[in-house]
Order: C-alpha cells, then sequence, then structure tokens
C-alpha cells in the first residue's frame, strides 16, 4: 500500500446512547466535522449514533479522540479502514427517530434486548455446524454481492421490512439456533432483538459485522464469498483475503459472474445494478433498453 493510501482514513461507528437534544447535538457536531474538514454521513436520534465518516489520518484520529472525551461515547468502537482519499463528497448529520428505520412498537433498545454477540472466531466456528441457521441481515441487494456461506438470502429491499419478512419466513427455525450478520453490526443489534420477542429461543449475532470479520488475521474472511455492499463511494469492498474467494454476483444484463454496481446512466432511473465492464459500455450504463431510449428521445 502507498503511502498516498495511507493518508486517509475511513471510519464507521455506532453507539446505542440516550442523547436529550438530538436535534442540537446534530447542528452542533455537523459544524464540528465541517471544521475538522470531515466527509460523510452521520445519523443521530435519542436513541444514539451512527456514522461513517472520511478524512485524513491526522483528521479521524482527532475525531476519534474528541468522540472519545465525551462520556456518552468513552466506550464506542470505530472501524477504520485506509482509504486513497474522501469516501464522500460532502458531509452530512441528520436528524432520525431511529438509527436504523426498523418502525416496530415494541420497545427495541438494544442496551436491553438483543442477540449474544459473538466474535468472528466463534461466528467462524458456528457456521460450521450443521443445525445452525445463518440469516442474512442485510437487504437483498447486498445479500446479491456478497454473503456467507449457506446464509438465508432476505426478500427485502429495506430493514423496515424485516419484521413481517421474518414472521412470515422464519416462524418455522423459532427453535434452531441463529445466526445473524450485517456490515458494521447495528441492524443486527434491533433485528436480533425483535427475533426474540418474537419467540426465537437461541438467536446471536456477528459482533462488528462483516467488516470486523474480514479483519480477523487468523480467519482472514474465510466462508464469506463475494464482496461487502457498503454506503460509500467505494460500493464494495473485499472481506475474504484468502485462495478461497469467490464471486457470487451476476451481470444484470449478461449474467455472467461479477462483483461490481454502477448506477442506472439515466437520472431518473438511477437503479444501482450489477454490471460487467463489457456490458457497461455495450448498453451505455443503463440498466434497461427503456431506460436508454428514455434518455435518447429527450
Amino acid at each position: 500500500m502507498t503511502e498516498q493510501q495511507q493518508s486517509y482514513q475511513i471510519l464507521l461507528y455506532y453507539k446505542f446512547v440516550y442523547i436529550s437534544d438530538p436535534e442540537a447535538f446534530k447542528s452542533e457536531h455537523l459544524q464540528y466535522c465541517k471544521d475538522l474538514g470531515l466527509k460523510g454521513r452521520i445519523l443521530v436520534s435519542s436513541e444514539g449514533i451512527n456514522g461513517t465518516v472520511s478524512g485524513t489520518v491526522e483528521q479521524t484520529e482527532q475525531y476519534m479522540r474528541d468522540m472519545k472525551s465525551n462520556p456518552l461515547f468513552a466506550d464506542m468502537v470505530f472501524k477504520a479502514d485506509p482509504s486513497e482519499g474522501h469516501a464522500f463528497r460532502k458531509m452530512f448529520v441528520r436528524h432520525r427517530k431511529e438509527l436504523v428505520t426498523f418502525r416496530v412498537d415494541d420497545e427495541l433498545d438494544p442496551n436491553v434486548i438483543s442477540g449474544k454477540r459473538l466474535s468472528p472466531q466463534q461466528f467462524f466456528e458456528q457456521l460450521q455446524q450443521d443445525d445452525v441457521i445463518v440469516l442474512d441481515g442485510r437487504t437483498d441487494y447486498e445479500y446479491d454481492i456478497g454473503h456467507f456461506r449457506n446464509a438465508i438470502r432476505p426478500d427485502v429491499e429495506s430493514f423496515r421490512e424485516f419484521p413481517e419478512w421474518i414472521r412470515e419466513n422464519m416462524s418455522q427455525y423459532k427453535d434452531k439456533t441463529i445466526l445473524t450478520y450485517c456490515t458494521g453490526g447495528i441492524r443486527c443489534e434491533k433485528l436480533t432483538g425483535f427475533m426474540l420477542k418474537e419467540g426465537f429461543q437461541d438467536v446471536a449475532q456477528l459482533d462488528g459485522g462483516i467488516v470486523t470479520y474480514g479483519k480477523d488475521p487468523e480467519i482472514q474472511g474465510r466462508l464469506f464469498d463475494g464482496k461487502c455492499y457498503v454506503f460509500d463511494e467505494r460500493i464494495s469492498v473485499p472481506i475474504n483475503h484468502t485462495d478461497e474467494d469467490v464471486i457470487v454476483g451476476k451481470c444484470h444484463h449478461c449474467g455472467e459472474p461479477e462483483d461490481r454496481y454502477i448506477n442506472c446512466a439515466n437520472d431518473a432511473c438511477h437503479l444501482q445494478h450489477i454490471c460487467c465492464e463489457k456490458c457497461e459500455e455495450l448498453h451505455q450504463g443503463f440498466c434497461s433498453d427503456t431506460c436508454e431510449e428514455t434518455v435518447a428521445a429527450g
């Protein structure tokens, strides 16, 4: 890795902790991040904070120091990835009712109820057991570009669809050991709590999510096929760093193995779809003939 690549970092983090005035915190935090020179997306609510930011090593290290000096975030875990530059174009801090939009009536405070947390080593060991059910806690399009081997693909386009989907598709597994995972861990905090309230007996989550699993020096991402979808300009990152890595995604147009997403060239569509370089050129970046014809017609 070159010196330039190491000069920037991307931070992924969250913390479920009560924030008394999230609206005021949002405004102050936005100005602080801008003054520091960070770019990214941060969500703030009364239940805590969830963010991904990029900046120079100096900026991101300062950010982590400042955040940990606040008693609310003193034990917050940051996941850091080296980068060639910023992974975002702007800096956003927004106030939301929920850190991850789930929209269930029951109170789901992960500090009170959530699944057992498994380290990457424990998760790896349990993945190889015959009697476990592995559930991907992300959306269908995230699954399609990469997932743990033998994991169930949820037929959902947004996280808020999970409660209904679980009730309709997972009830027969209530007496089984359920392993869940997501990108950085935050969605599983709510998902596992919901499943426990629904009567599932043995529910666990991958502590730190896929990105932490991929950094474990012993496991090196084994049993994860494809790439991990991320919500910044990188779009996806490698997880399995062994020769066992395989491509699981398929080109939207030709069906050939591929692991890169592009946005449809039609600004009114912008469908993010898996596309090989050959088909991107052939179809000029459009996801369909309809989109191409619509733009051509003006």
